[in-house]
């Protein structure tokens, strides 16, 4: 580990995923959720392509065996990072007021 470090920041593998939340995952943050929006899911758009869990800078996306299961919303910022990572052509992910979620359920 010591010679990579000597060697500099260009020769470190390219990329990362830090699959589970850390200390994070002890604290419920998600209710300062920013901009009052917080992401819902169309199941049946999902693809499962995970672009959105791979994002997520809070680990708040839920997965079970490679497929999507929803939003850990005791940890989810609204950042909207996984709506704005979906697929184009799916979008299963939308932002919506925090207003009109209890709504959609």
């Amino acid at each position: 580990m010591i010679d990579v470090i000597n060697e500099g920041w260009e020769t470190l593998p390219i990329g990362g995923v830090i699959p589970e939340g850390g200390t994070s995952a002890a604290y419920k943050t998600g209710d300062w959720r920013g901009g009052g929006k917080r992401p819902l899911l169309n199941h049946s758009a999902c693809v499962h392509c995970l672009h959105c869990w791979i994002s997520c800078p809070d680990s708040a996306i839920e997965i079970q065996e490679s497929k999507m299961l929803g939003f850990i919303y005791d940890h989810c910022k609204g950042c909207g990072i996984c709506a704005n990572e979906c697929p184009p052509l799916v979008k299963a992910i939308t932002m919506i007021a925090e207003e009109q979620f209890e709504t959609t359920l």
